[in-house]
């Protein structure tokens, strides 16, 4: 007989049913827009550029997250978490290793378009895959430090995935929060919004709005900020008075991240759109040069 496991306190049956449906859906719709992006920049070669390089870098990351949000639904039908101690640690460095990197992705593309349209310099192979590798060893820094002991990785309310514990709110926790989020989070943000700022105003000088150069970084706040909010507010009070429902919300928030970036970095980019059409119907695309610019 199998052995039904008790509902994890603070949750209803149909509230944990809802989020790992919420958690599947996020996954499976974020994974097969993100694998897209990446099999298209393999087999179209006009979508291999430097600059779609760091589009590659995100949704290898954002495909990472995915993965992170399907063990985590798994494990919300189940009830429990089944693969233990270790696994947890594993889980919640998995999650912020694929996290992390997209955030520095998303900055890199940022920088890398202030670059090709305010000084019309072009992205070099060896800078774009510098920058590749910067951004995961810099994500893999910052998520190995918690299983050092700086910081550390534990259960989410619900107890069916891992991430860093905000529940102690100690000396460790706070100095490592205020260095994550300064790094990860404010550092990648500035750079967003200094490049898509100057962006925007070169658009309004020639007239031509090539794409909305307020969502990404709408995108970052919008899916980041509220788990960065929680985790911070963490750090100055007890957050453990929330109810665990609620404290679950930021995180499922924070998983809709791969499916929002595959239509700001690549679907909503007509270019490399074009590419995804011609790996899909075998019709050539036009243009033969294509970059990684959001129409």
């Amino acid at each position: 007989m199998v052995t039904a496991h008790p509902v994890p306190e603070g949750f209803t049956e149909i509230e944990v049913f809802a989020i790992g449906t919420a958690l599947l859906v996020e996954a499976l719709l974020g994974f097969c827009l993100n694998g897209l992006t990446i099999i298209s920049f393999r087999k179209i070669k006009e979508l291999r550029t430097p600059s779609n390089l760091l589009v590659l870098s995100i949704a290898m990351a954002d495909c990472g997250i995915c993965i992170n949000a399907f063990i985590a639904a798994f494990s919300s039908f189940l009830r429990y978490w089944p693969y233990g101690s270790d696994g947890c640690q594993v889980h919640g460095f998995h999650g912020f290793l694929t996290a992390l990197a997209s955030i520095s992705s998303s900055a890199a593309i940022a920088w890398d378009r202030y670059h090709h349209y305010c000084t019309r310099s072009r992205l070099q192979w060896s800078t774009a895959a510098s920058m590749m590798v910067f951004a995961w060893l810099f994500a893999a820094f910052w998520s190995v430090m918690p299983l050092l002991g700086w910081g550390e990785y534990d259960y989410e309310p619900l107890r069916t995935c891992c991430t860093l514990d905000y529940s102690k709110g100690d000396r460790n926790y706070v100095t490592f929060l205020l260095a994550l989020s300064t790094f990860n989070f404010l550092i990648p943000g500035f750079i967003i919004l200094t490049a898509y700022q100057s962006i925007h105003q070169k658009f309004r000088k020639t007239g031509q709005f090539k794409f909305n150069t307020g969502l990404p970084l709408k995108t970052l706040v919008i899916c980041w900020g509220p788990y960065c909010l929680l985790c911070s507010y963490a750090a100055v009070e007890n957050v453990m008075f929330i109810p665990p429902k609620y404290r679950m919300i930021p995180a499922l928030i924070a998983k809709s991240v791969p499916t929002v970036d595959a239509f700001v970095y690549a679907l909503g980019n007509e270019n490399y759109r074009g590419g995804i059409w011609q790996f899909l119907t075998g019709q050539k695309i036009e243009k033969a040069e294509v970059d990684n610019k959001t129409k």
